[in-house]
């Protein structure tokens, strides 16, 4: 890929020397954006090859036998490869020269290597067996990634399942290594981490009883090949029996030896859990945490105060919203109305669940009819609403999304937890279809996923602050945008803000200023209508990833100010197609670079 590029630009400076006086000036940087384009491609090429798992994402077979390497040894040569690319796109290339959009795209290169320099710093202050690692990561990625079309996608797969033990202990290395210098998960979630793995490996054919979820899963897609006529009955019965073997032989041996570890460590923990101070170097880390999560330089103590103004602020709107119901009582009251009342809840059994997934796909069919209103650019990919997979699933976790493939072969999924009918009241269903699914993260990530004339990487690349934001923000789109009409629902629209703005302050609050578990659920409680079980799955989630929370409510009000100062710019002449479709146009983008990319949309509007 290189030397087929190094002819390109050599024929392309050659031929630009010669044409240079007589092309426009706007034709020569047309084509210098072209090669800069056609160089990062490749540039991520090379990186996404040393990725199986994204290539698989992205609905790619290449190394479809193998999985990521999740070594220190790997992250410092991919690191080491990114430091190169950068250099070589900073020798080839001259900013002055390029167009805005490829400007945009050279300036966000440069960015990712900054980012992956102090990721990589704080390597080892990142918790290596927290929720959703590699230990359930992968047998969900098995399940819902690994596509069997042929005879030879099931031998991947169980090459796959083969190669799961060398991942574990790979991340055991790094557990150990972050363990001797001090870094240990709290309490809690090495308890979480041994029911993950005893539910991963539950069942046949670890053990009697109905099939594990991967075995299921193996064994329901080597039956789909048979009965395409892919497959005789002896040749699935001997891939079954392989993929067994695998799992016995090679995949629960690794999950042990984690088990034993987990079982072991804890004895180093302590029994309260602490925030990210409390970890040796622990302020510098939290500040570059925040620093990777929002793209900003907001501090600490600027996100606190931040969180303090907008919950009283939304407390205020609440206070309002109350009125409109008939509800006599105070605020604290009504939150605690809204908790226990049996009327916002769904019976606990597979009828209640069917019956929210249900409300779920009406509440986005609804949405669906009114996006062309407010958006030129719409998504191609389909969205379905799922429950998650028993295996992982977390009584009171936050929902969340899982993106398609770029081509559509795969839908978005909506995902809920649905294992706790108590923790998922249905005033908040609403609201959170629309961050979620439309107009949220399916709109967001699939329109980035089809972008065409941008550089790869900008359709696959995500910031936090970008995308969490856009679904925040979304959530009140979809108010102006003539939802939310049932006034508990639009309490749940509240709920669902003051529980970001309740995140800056609990977030800050746990890894700056040293606060409990308790003290946190205390403040949660105390400002929300959110259940008890959420709550406290919520408040060990920011324990476990440091700045992740504050990305949400940043993002919003950042998004939210550049649409004000357009609307106010503007007029009449505001169209939300026009200010959307420049939001989303350019996929994710640190808030900087969006910022910039806004501002001149909108000089140009003026102009």
């Amino acid at each position: 890929m290189t030397s087929h590029f190094d002819r390109r630009t050599f024929l392309a400076t050659t031929a630009g020397a010669a044409l240079a006086g007589a092309l426009p000036a706007a034709a020569q940087a047309g084509d210098l954006d072209r090669q800069l384009t056609a160089f990062l491609d490749a540039e991520y090429e090379t990186e996404v090859q040393m990725d199986p798992e994204e290539l698989t994402s992205q609905g790619r077979k290449e190394q479809y036998d193998h999985l990521t390497d999740r070594s220190e040894a790997h992250g410092e040569k991919v690191l080491a490869w990114r430091r190169g690319s950068v250099a070589r796109m900073k020798a080839k290339f001259d900013p002055a020269r390029l167009g805005e959009e490829a400007r945009t795209s050279y300036d966000m290169w440069i960015l990712a290597l900054d980012q992956a320099e102090l990721r990589n710093r704080w390597r080892r202050h990142r918790y290596v067996f927290s929720r959703g690692a590699a230990h359930v990561g992968l047998p969900n990625f098995l399940i819902n990634f690994h596509r069997v079309d042929t005879p030879a996608d099931a031998e991947a797969y169980i090459a796959r399942i083969g190669r799961i033990d060398a991942a574990l202990d790979q991340m055991l290395v790094r557990a150990r290594a972050a363990a001797a210098e001090g870094v240990r998960m709290p309490r809690f979630d090495y308890v979480q981490g041994q029911k993950d793995l005893a539910r991963v490996t539950a069942g046949a054919p670890f053990s009697d009883g109905p099939d594990s979820p991967m075995y299921a899963d193996f064994r329901k897609k080597v039956a789909a090949l048979k009965d395409a006529g892919k497959l005789d009955d002896a040749r699935a019965d001997a891939l079954v029996k392989a993929a067994a073997a695998a799992m016995t032989g090679r995949m629960k041996p690794a999950y042990d030896r984690v088990g034993a570890w987990l079982a072991a460590d804890v004895a180093n923990t302590t029994p309260e859990a602490r925030g990210a101070g409390a970890l040796p170097d622990g302020r510098a880390y939290y500040d570059a945490a925040l620093k990777l999560q929002t793209t900003t330089d907001m501090t600490a103590e600027e996100i606190h105060q931040l969180g303090l103004s907008e919950v009283a602020r939304i407390r205020g709107e609440m206070e309002a919203v109350k009125a409109k119901t008939g509800f006599t009582g105070a605020l604290p009251e009504f939150f605690v109305f809204m908790r226990t009342d049996k009327r916002f809840y769904l019976p606990n059994t597979d009828e209640g669940r069917a019956e929210y997934l249900r409300l779920a796909d009406g509440y986005l069919a609804g949405m669906k009819k009114k996006l062309p209103a407010y958006f030129g650019i719409l998504p191609k990919a389909d969205l379905v609403v799922k429950r998650v997979e028993a295996f992982r699933e977390i009584p009171g976790a936050a929902q969340h999304y899982f993106p398609g493939t770029p081509d559509g072969s795969r839908p978005g999924i909506f995902y809920s937890h649905l294992s706790d009918m108590s923790a998922m009241p249905t005033y908040q269903l609403e609201n959170i279809a629309y961050h979620e699914g439309l107009p949220g993260h399916h709109m967001q990530i699939s329109i980035a996923q089809e972008l065409t004339g941008v550089p790869k990487f900008r359709t696959q690349y995500g910031y936090t602050a970008y995308s969490e934001g856009w679904g925040l923000y979304s959530e009140a789109l979809a108010k102006e945008m003539g939802f939310d009409v049932d006034p508990y629902n639009d309490f749940g629209r509240l709920s669902g803000e003051i529980w970001r703005a309740i995140r800056l302050v609990v977030d800050t609050g746990i890894h700056a200023k040293g606060w409990s578990e308790e003290q946190a659920v205390a403040y949660f409680l105390s400002n929300s209508a959110q259940p008890e079980a959420a709550v406290r799955a919520e408040i060990q989630r920011y324990f476990l990833n440091p700045g992740q929370a504050n990305c949400y409510k940043i993002g919003m009000i950042r998004i939210q100010k550049l649409r004000d100062k357009a609307r106010s710019a503007l007029g009449a002449r505001f169209d939300y197609r026009t200010f959307h479709d420049t939001v989303l146009g350019g996929g994710s983008q640190p808030m900087p670079i969006l910022e910039a990319r806004v501002n001149r949309w909108l000089a140009k509007q003026e102009a």
